[in-house]
């Protein structure tokens, strides 16, 4: 259990620096990364306070609030302060922000480029530190018929099977689709796995007469896309 009563809360700093009233008086736009996550911590631990265990969260991970959204809660309690109920509470803050995102999305639009899919997939498939392949089903005028998660693997990798993809192109009758993504690494560039399954899934494909438009490629904030390389 942790032993809240030895921590260094909020309360305990200037008042210039407590987040809290720094987001009552100035708005929540006028605090840093550090202090908004500090707010979600609540205290810190006996040596520092919830600010500065949150300003040492962010150091260890290169002042990227991404990165800090990709750790899982066993990952999270290895900073001194963070037990599981704290840890649960950061993934349920940053699972809110995800689906924010893809609510804002709104009804899925059709799709007229590499970018539509991209903002579409990455509500899914930006910020995990798993591999995970997934699909958009797609109609004759280019509209979202479904999308579909199709594996999930680890850190360097996921099967792929182009049998169900086909099956699930099928039974869907849709007219194309499109195959996507991510890389834990962060990085977008397309691995020689990535480009040999991307061939024989367009062939596969083509024994339904069913169009494989673009396999997109998902990293931080970047995307590679097959077909605007002219890779399909």
């Amino acid at each position: 259990m942790e032993q809240s009563h030895k921590h260094l809360n909020i309360k305990s700093l200037a008042e210039d620096d407590r987040p809290r009233e720094k987001l009552l008086a100035l708005g929540r736009h006028n605090l840093s990364d550090a202090e908004l996550l500090a707010i979600i911590l609540g205290s810190g631990n006996s040596k520092e306070t919830a600010v500065q265990l949150a300003q040492r969260m962010l150091s260890a991970h290169g002042n990227d609030m991404n990165q800090i959204a990709k750790l899982g809660i066993s990952e999270l309690k290895k900073f001194k302060g963070i037990g599981t109920v704290k840890a649960i509470g950061i993934l349920a803050a940053f699972e809110l922000c995800r689906r924010r995102k893809g609510a804002e999305v709104g009804e899925k639009p059709k799709i007229s480029s590499s970018l539509v899919a991209y903002q579409i997939l990455q509500q899914q498939l930006s910020d995990l530190p798993h591999e995970e392949f997934r699909i958009l089903i797609l109609n004759r005028a280019n509209q979202v018929v479904q999308e579909k998660q199709i594996s999930r693997g680890g850190i360097s990798g996921t099967v792929v099977d182009i049998r169900l993809i086909c099956k699930s192109a099928v039974e869907s009758n849709a007219s194309g689709i499109i195959m996507a993504h991510n890389h834990p690494s962060g990085q977008v560039e397309p691995s020689e796995q990535d480009k040999q399954i991307t061939k024989q899934m367009k062939e596969a494909l083509k024994l339904f007469e069913i169009s494989l438009l673009d396999h997109i490629i998902i990293g931080d904030q970047a995307y590679f896309s097959f077909a605007d390389q002219g890779l399909i």
